[in-house]
């Protein structure tokens, strides 16, 4: 398959220190690694492009860590996660659908086996395309605290030949999250949605 090639990455972390009301005892981190990648596909129908996730999995891996580092260099401190592509104008969206499994499996991995899905979106766009990319428990799918979304972007990406590709991890849920549903400290652990 072909080689990935990277532009450029970016790395953004916000902390949240309160939401209006008062401020909680740690602030919340959230991190987003991007990678805008040539896309071997762009400008044709290619009917096999799956093993393109194999040469992806390297640089899914790296971001991954990158991130950890960035949230502190604890694994452990890591409670959400998601990831996320948008494909050039030459390309199509199955072209971002390639991310799936380097960008997921790369984030359980170096978490120590999370077991939730990582939830993921994608979508085709030029340069300065928005994404917001949906964040949940990295152990359970259904923990409704940790529901959020990290908007990235880039403004020169991705041209029509590229793709950007996304993840994100946070260190807990939203600041105030009060809205019921399963608790984080109530997770059962046993199918990666409870």
């Amino acid at each position: 398959m072909p080689e990935v090639v990277v532009r450029k990455q970016q790395l953004i972390v916000e902390e949240i220190f309160h939401e209006g009301g008062p401020p909680p005892d740690v602030p919340l981190r959230k991190a987003a690694m991007l990678s805008v990648i040539a896309n071997p596909f762009a400008g044709r129908y290619e009917p096999e492009i799956a093993g393109f996730m194999e040469d992806l999995k390297p640089l899914g891996l790296s971001m991954a860590n990158r991130l950890i580092e960035a949230l502190g260099g604890d694994a452990k401190a890591v409670e959400g996660y998601g990831k996320g592509a948008i494909v050039g104008t030459n390309g199509e969206l199955e072209h971002g659908a390639l991310w799936h499994v380097p960008g997921g499996y790369a984030m359980r991995e170096a978490l120590g086996g999370a077991k939730a899905i990582v939830p993921s979106t994608k979508k085709v766009g030029g340069p300065g395309t928005r994404l917001d990319v949906p964040v949940t428990h990295i152990d359970a799918s259904y923990v409704r605290s940790h529901f959020d979304a990290m908007e990235v972007w880039i403004n020169d990406a991705p041209r029509a030949d590229e793709m950007l590709v996304a993840l994100v991890m946070t260190t807990g849920p939203r600041v105030h999250a009060r809205v019921g549903g399963l608790a984080a400290a109530d997770i059962k652990g046993e199918d990666g949605l409870r």
